[in-house]
């Protein structure tokens, strides 16, 4: 999937699409990473201080999906996006990341300190973002 597709905004063709008709689900992801990012970073903390994994993964989609645990609901929360934590171990160990994309998936990764990994789900697709947490 290309970023611009996830991100919305030109069609293929190269014109703007309304804007009205169709949202980029990343306007509410955005909103929702915002309102999460202590919680997420809190879990991300733990994910590596527990040895459990030096590179976590965060999962937002808007339906169901069979990786990772999760942590915060978008049903509870009343928000748009669940998020689920997993690794890049789990990634590998499912099948989404192939053993040997591994070394060009850590060379793009983000300090986890600074930033989400999150790998979003939408119907057209998936990809990773990476999203600053928020300056305190």
């Amino acid at each position: 999937m290309e970023s611009e597709e996830l991100l919305g905004g030109a069609n293929a063709d190269g014109s703007q699409e309304n804007q009205e008709k169709k949202k980029s689900p990343l306007v509410s992801l955005e909103k929702d990473l915002a309102f999460y990012a202590d919680s997420i970073k809190e879990v991300a903390v733990e994910i590596m201080v527990e040895g459990i994994s030096s590179t976590p993964i965060f999962i937002a989609h808007q339906h169901e999906v069979k990786i990772g645990e999760v942590i915060l609901n978008k049903d509870e929360l009343n928000t748009n996006w669940t998020i689920q934590a997993s690794t890049l171990e789990e990634f590998i160990e499912k099948g989404i990341i192939l053993p040997n994309k591994k070394e060009h998936f850590l060379k793009n990764y983000k300090k986890p300190e600074e930033y989400i990994c999150v790998f979003v789900v939408v119907p057209e697709g998936a990809n990773f973002i990476f999203y600053p947490y928020p300056k305190s």
